[in-house]
């Protein structure tokens, strides 16, 4: 199996990426796309393969933390790779790894495709099994910190964070209430940012 890719990013859609690597193109599924840029320099990415009668498909992280994370997630009983991405969408899995050693079910089910007995499945299979990752699992740094307020936002990147959440699985209701305070948050230039400060709400908000 594939433990990572280097390669170049060539492409960035809502739902994947595409890294070319000795003229060969790998559809890569990640929990945010916009988190990659395509660009000419070299990237290393962790990947995951899942082998199906009919698909073979590669999921791409941008730590090996993120990865490990994700296979704990997807052998949850109610949580395929979809969900698992979802909930590293987040970009915080501290905060889902404590909110499972903690039993917060309140947390985890703001989710999309989380309820409260998929929930509590997480609790009963990976409490007490994540030391590892909270040793080592990596938190955004002050300055990667979502941004508060400035410019007047990108129609173009602002879609493109909505078409993103659209595929993890958030429902047009819950972007309707969310997108507001996007347009109206001035330091907003990015995908990315759109995408995590959307992310940001969106779990504050249930």
């Amino acid at each position: 199996m594939y433990d990572y890719i280097k390669g170049q990013v060539t492409r960035v859609t809502p739902e994947y990426i595409v890294l070319e690597t000795a003229q060969i193109g790998y559809q890569l599924f990640t929990p945010n796309p916009y988190a990659f840029r395509a660009s000419q320099a070299e990237q290393h990415i962790y990947v995951h393969m899942a082998v199906r009668e009919d698909a073979h498909t590669l999921y791409g992280f941008t730590s090996l933390e993120q990865r490990e994370m994700f296979r704990k997630l997807i052998q949850v009983s109610g949580i395929g790779p979809k969900g698992a991405l979802a909930i590293l969408a987040s970009g915080s899995p501290m905060h889902v790894i404590q909110a499972i050693e903690m039993e917060d079910e309140a947390f985890l089910v703001k989710f999309p495709g989380v309820g409260k007995k998929t929930a509590r499945q997480m609790i009963l299979d990976l409490k007490g099994k994540l030391g590892a990752l909270m040793d080592v699992v990596e938190l955004p740094s002050t300055e990667d910190e979502l941004p508060l307020f400035g410019v007047n936002p990108s129609r173009h990147e602002l879609d493109e964070a909505m078409l993103a959440l659209t595929a993890l699985g958030y429902s047009e209701k819950e972007l309707a209430k969310v997108k507001p305070q996007l347009e109206e948050n001035g330091n907003l230039t990015t995908t990315d940012d759109y995408m995590k400060q959307a992310l940001k709400v969106l779990l504050n908000m249930k």
